[in-house]
């Protein structure tokens, strides 16, 4: 199987430092084992999205030095696909729809019991209030969530290999962990057709990533993709979470920082060798 990596941004606004290290590094990377790397346009909040934020980062990642095969997967193109998944987890007695908004999950969780965790890789722990809510009644207003203690014990045991310089090794996935710290996290939005969890995990298989080079801010939820492709019998990439571009007080880049934007540098003057070293990657061989 030919050596797969691939970057894939959100269009919903400037590609930063940060973006461009996780590109850069996930091309390199290819670059040096003879395999390829693609680019994923992750459009499916559709709320969020612009063509113009997409157009920037054809530019920004093309000025960068960076080529990958067309045409471009674009998670608006594959709704279909994610209700398919999800249809299969539904099968399996897997799924049900929840009605809570953010407030009803807040009152709903209390005061929290001492040492149990409240927040997990996909934010606060759902305390269950919908879970016996039948897939039937579902409504436009409803997220679908996976519950979280049958999916475990329908899954075999998982395991994934991390290269990243703080978790380098093999991984095994822990059932009361998934139960107590992450819970039963949302795979289908409102007016979405997926979520971030369900997408990847589906469209790194289609796409043959073999290695999901990403931030080490989304380790945590590894587990969570680990588990839907053991459901799914989709296969599980290799992944190396590499460390975070951080500002001078040491905080992770965000998109609203647009004094580290790839485009703002472009305009002042700098080149991609620039870049690279302000990333603290080597220079490019090409």
């Amino acid at each position: 199987m030919t050596f797969t990596t691939r970057f894939a941004p959100s269009p919903t606004g400037p590609l930063h430092l940060g973006h461009a290290y996780s590109a850069l590094l996930a091309h390199d990377m290819a670059v040096a084992e003879g395999g390829t790397f693609l680019l994923r346009i992750e459009d499916i909040d559709q709320s969020r999205a612009r063509p113009e934020w997409e157009a920037q980062i054809y530019g920004d990642l093309e000025w960068l030095g960076l080529r990958w095969p067309q045409p471009v997967m674009r998670q608006s193109d594959r709704l279909p696909r994610y209700q398919a998944a999800m249809e299969q987890l539904t099968a399996m007695g897997l799924t049900y729809p929840c009605r809570c908004n953010r407030a009803d999950i807040e009152a709903a969780a209390g005061a929290p019991q001492e040492g149990m965790p409240q927040f997990g890789p996909d934010g606060r722990i759902y305390p269950g209030t919908c879970r016996g809510r039948l897939p039937g009644a579902a409504s436009g207003r409803d997220v679908i969530r996976l519950n979280m203690e049958k999916a475990v014990r329908a899954a075999e045991p998982g395991s994934f290999t991390e290269t990243g310089p703080d978790h380098d090794g093999t991984h095994h996935l822990d059932p009361e962990q998934l139960i107590s710290a992450v819970g039963d996290i949302i795979l289908v939005r409102r007016n979405m057709g997926g979520s971030y969890h369900l997408s990847v995990v589906v469209d790194d298989a289609d796409q043959g990533i073999t290695h999901a080079v990403r931030g080490a801010d989304l380790f945590e939820a590894t587990q969570i993709h680990v588990l839907l492709q053991s459901l799914l019998g989709l296969p599980a990439p290799v992944y190396h979470h590499h460390r975070l571009i951080r500002d001078e007080s040491g905080r992770r880049l965000a998109k609203r920082d647009d004094a580290r934007a790839i485009a703002k540098y472009r305009a002042e003057g700098a080149t991609p060798q620039d870049i690279r070293e302000m990333v603290g990657l080597p220079p490019s061989s090409s």
